[in-house]
């Protein structure tokens, strides 16, 4: 087969443009998710699907694409306003309702799916496959749907842009301005159970929760400002999305699901350690430059405090007088004085034949050892 050929393929078609919606609509609305501080709704809400995708079956008697999702959305709606309910009128924390509407909703989707498997209907077949999805049974029909659903949600971010915003960010300042912050909440939770929804036919209720959040994660390493951050989420979504969905296409055999979500993760993983700013490797950078002024700071003070110490600017402090001070070597320390100018080396003397040799400080170095002494007396008031 050509590589024309693979590209027109119908199946193959289907899965990519089906990955490329998910990667879109979670990234979006992930980043609110993320924002709020509510990573574990989108585990939530997609395992609070699988009651409704066992709902829908049971209503339309048949594997109804259209029943079956519209089901899983009414389930996680349902999840969610509980989920709301829970944490604004108890003294339940945010995680444990999470927690709670998780495990019951699930354990309720499962056992409506063990008394499906117990019944003669053939249609039941496949019905365990949106546990872990099953991509290559997405057909051109269930991309109208996933495409319309993406639209709806996207055009409610883009409307109703300023205030997600507020209430991701302020919601007190948000009820202050007389927004309906809680129908807000509401509305951007019913948003990401639309997400879940998109996703149960490619990636399944159980990696449902990683699509929705990874994309976030990873484009909040990167970006300081939301709109960044969500163009971000939507790009790395739909990337990771099409790669993993190709990916799988070649392999022939490796599942789409599970594939589009180590796609994304791999980016995640390389945002956490190499974002500016952010990732682990800059912050162990800066935290090696930062040790290395420190020292050479206390070394160009040492040499102040010496001279100040015996009335004489131009005295002479000596290599290991200045290691003992600090107990351990100084000599990279005072090299880099040198280079920038603070301090100047002199010979040893001859009767010290076998020491490192003596500094003294420079006009330049006098006037910056006293400028780290006033800072650091500045912030000692």
């Amino acid at each position: 087969m050509t590589i024309l050929d693979w590209l027109q393929d119908y199946t193959i078609q289907n899965v990519v443009i089906g990955a490329a919606l998910l990667g879109l609509i979670s990234g979006v609305l992930g980043s609110f998710a993320v924002l709020r501080k509510q990573s574990l709704l989108g585990d939530t809400l997609s395992h609070a699907a699988l009651p409704g995708v066992c709902i829908g079956f049971l209503i339309a008697g048949t594997r109804n694409i259209g029943s079956i999702l519209f089901g899983a959305l009414v389930s996680g709606a349902l999840a969610a306003l509980l989920m709301l309910a829970l944490t604004r009128n108890s003294r339940l924390k945010t995680d444990a309702g999470l927690g709670i509407t998780l495990s019951t909703f699930f354990a309720l989707g499962v056992v409506l799916l063990t008394y499906i498997q117990g019944t003669n209907n053939a249609a039941q077949g496949g019905l365990d496959s949106f546990l872990f999805g099953q991509a290559a049974a997405t057909l051109r029909s269930d991309l109208w749907i996933m495409g319309g659903i993406t639209v709806a949600a996207l055009g409610l971010v883009s409307l109703l842009w300023k205030e997600f915003k507020l209430v991701s960010f302020d919601p007190s300042y948000a009820a202050s301005l007389g927004l309906p912050v809680v129908w807000l909440e509401v509305l951007l939770t019913v948003m990401i159970a639309l997400a879940v929804v998109v996703g149960l036919q490619m990636v399944g209720v159980v990696l449902m929760a990683a699509m929705i959040i990874a994309p976030a994660v990873a484009a909040r390493q990167w970006s300081h400002r939301l709109e960044g951050m969500v163009l971000l989420a939507a790009a790395i979504g739909v990337g990771g999305g099409v790669f993993g969905a190709l990916l799988s296409a070649l392999s022939r055999g490796l599942a789409t699901g599970p594939l589009i979500i180590l796609s994304v993760s791999s980016v995640v993983i390389v945002s956490l350690l190499f974002a500016p700013g952010r990732g682990f490797v800059w912050e162990i950078v800066r935290l090696r430059r930062s040790r290395r002024r420190l020292r050479y700071q206390q070394v160009l003070t040492t040499l102040y405090q010496l001279a100040a110490a015996h009335a004489d600017s131009r005295y002479r402090s000596g290599q290991g007088m200045i290691d003992t001070y600090h107990g351990t070597s100084t000599q990279r320390a005072l090299r880099k004085l040198h280079r920038r100018g603070y301090v100047v080396r002199h010979a040893a003397p001859p009767e010290e034949p076998n020491t490192a040799g003596q500094w003294v400080l420079t006009p330049a170095g006098i006037h910056e050892a006293e400028r780290i002494l006033d800072s650091l007396g500045r912030e000692a008031l």
